[in-house]
C-alpha cells in the first residue's frame, strides 16, 4: 500500500479511525477498521503508521500526529529539539539555503525550512523519499535520487545525514558502508565552503575532517548524536550542548587541557554524557573550581556546589573503601532503603549489586562506585538541586 493512498480521503479517515483503537489488540484493531468497511492493505497501513506515530512523540511531540514515517527513518531521525538548534545555528552563519543529502524522512529539512532557510531533500530510497516529500508539503522540496550525484553548487551550505542502517535493519558500523559512504562525506568537505554531518556519538574522532568542529548533543542527559561542522560553520574545536527542559547550554573548548588531579572534597560532580564525549571534563572541573579525583575517572570533586546544567552535583556524606560487607552494614545503620547506584571505573553490575545490598529501610541515598587515587571507592551523597 502506497503512502498516496494514505493521502486520499478514505486514507485519511483510515488513519483517523487507527487513531482511535491505537493501544489495543493489534489484530482486534484490525478486525474493527475491515469492519467499518476499510480494505485490508488500506487498514495495515493506517494502523502501521498509527503505531509509529504513537512512537515518533518522543521525537517530535504533538507534530508527530500529522507526519509519516518508516521504521528505519523514524530511528534515525534527528529530534526535533536538535533539528531546531541546528537550524538556528545555520541561520545565525548566514544559511539561506541547504541541500540535505540523505534527508531520511525530512526531520532536519522540515526545521530548517520553519528557519525561513530554502531546503531540497534528497534521498536515495523511493520509500523514504515519498514519505519525506509529504512531511514537507509546502515547506521543501524533495528529490528522489542519489546524494553522490545531486549538483550542490547552488546552495549556501550542505547539510549529510548519511543512513547507518543496511537492508533488514541492521546497524552499520563501518563508514565505508554508510549511504552515503564516508569517503564521500570527507569530499564534501574538500570542496563546499559550509557542511554540517550528523554522526553517531561513538563516532571515531580520527575520521573528523582537519579542522571541522565536533558537537556532541544530549537531551535530558542521554547523549543522541553528534555533529561535525565543516569549514565556515567550524567555530571551535570540541562542544558539549546539553538539552535539558528545552533550555540549551553550550561548553566549548579543545578538548587537550587535562584536568588538576588531587584528593576527594565535600562535592562530587557526574558530567553530562555529551560533556565527558566532547572530552571536555577539563573544562567543566574549571568551572566549579574542580579536580579529579583519579586520572581515568570523569567524576569531578569540588568544595562548593555551584549551579551548572553541564553535571549532576552530589554533596559527599561518606567515602568508604569498596566493600559489599561494610557498605550493607553502613546503609543498614542509616535505615536506607532505597539506594540510586551510578558508576565510573567499575565493573559492578548495578541492579545484581542493588540485590545483594538486601536493603529494607525508610531512607534514601546516592551511592556512587568508582575510583579514586586508582582505589575502589563507595561514595555516599545526597543529590543537590542547582
Amino acid at each position: 500500500m502506497s503512502l498516496a493512498a494514505l493521502r486520499t480521503p478514505d486514507g485519511e479517515a483510515a488513519l483517523a479511525a487507527a487513531a482511535s483503537l491505537a493501544g489495543g489488540d493489534p489484530l482486534a484493531a484490525a478486525a474493527a477498521l475491515r469492519s467499518r468497511g476499510v480494505p485490508p492493505d488500506l487498514a495495515a497501513a493506517a494502523l502501521t503508521q498509527t503505531t509509529l506515530r504513537r512512537q515518533a512523540v518522543t521525537k517530535f511531540g504533538p507534530d508527530a500526529a500529522g507526519m509519516f514515517f518508516t521504521r528505519a527513518g523514524l530511528e534515525q531521525a534527528t529530534r526535533a529539539v536538535v533539528a531546531r538548534r541546528r537550524a538556528e545555528r545555520l541561520v545565525a552563519a548566514g544559511v539561506r539555503s541547504l541541500a540535505d543529502l540523505g534527508c531520511g524522512i525530512g526531520a532536519d529539512a522540515l526545521a530548517a525550512a520553519r528557519a525561513g532557510i530554502r531546503v531540497v531533500g534528497v534521498e536515495r530510497d523511493e520509500a523514504t523519499a515519498e514519505v519525506a516529500a509529504a512531511n514537507g508539503a509546502g515547506l521543501f522540496s524533495v528529490v528522489h535520487g542519489d546524494a553522490t550525484t545531486f549538483d550542490v553548487s547552488g546552495f549556501d551550505a550542505v547539510f549529510c545525514d548519511p543512513a547507518r542502517r543496511a537492508t533488514g535493519g541492521r546497524r552499520v558500523f563501518d563508514p565505508a558502508a554508510y549511504s552515503p559512504p564516508w569517503d564521500f562525506v570527507e569530499g564534501l568537505a574538500a570542496r563546499v565552503p559550509r557542511l554540517a554531518v550528523k554522526v553517531a556519538p561513538g563516532f571515531d574522532h580520527d575520521r573528523v575532517p582537519a579542522g571541522a568542529e565536533t558537537e556532541l548533543v544530549s537531551v535530558d542527559r542521554e547523549v543522541v548524536e553528534a555533529t561535525l561542522w565543516c569549514g565556515a560553520l567550524a567555530s571551535v574545536p570540541r562542544r558539549a550542548t546539553v538539552l535539558r527542559g528545552g533550555v540549551a547550554g553550550t561548553l566549548t573548548g579543545s578538548g587537550a587541557a587535562a584536568a588538576p588531579v588531587g584528593p576527594v572534597d565535600d562535592y562530587l560532580y557526574d558530567p553530562d554524557g555529551a560533556v565527558v564525549r566532547a572530552g571536555l571534563v577539563a573544562e567543566f572541573a574549571s568551572l566549579v573550581s574542580g579536580r579529579l579525583g583519579d586520572p581515568t575517572i570523569a567524576y569531578v570533586w569540588a568544595p562548593s556546589a555551584v549551579a551548572t546544567g553541564f553535571a549532576r552535583c552530589f554533596r559527599v556524606t561518606d567515602v568508604l573503601p569498596f566493600s559489599l560487607k561494610r557498605l550493607r552494614a553502613e546503609l543498614r545503620s542509616r535505615e536506607v532503603g532505597t539506594v540510586e547506584i551510578l558508576k565510573r571505573g567499575s565493573a559492578i553490575d548495578p541492579a545484581a549489586f542493588r540485590r545483594d545490598l538486601r536493603l529494607s529501610g525508610r531512607e534514601s541515598t546516592s551511592l556512587l562506585l568508582t575510583r579514586v587515587a586508582g582505589a575502589q571507592v563507595a561514595v555516599l551523597a545526597q543529590p543537590v538541586a542547582l
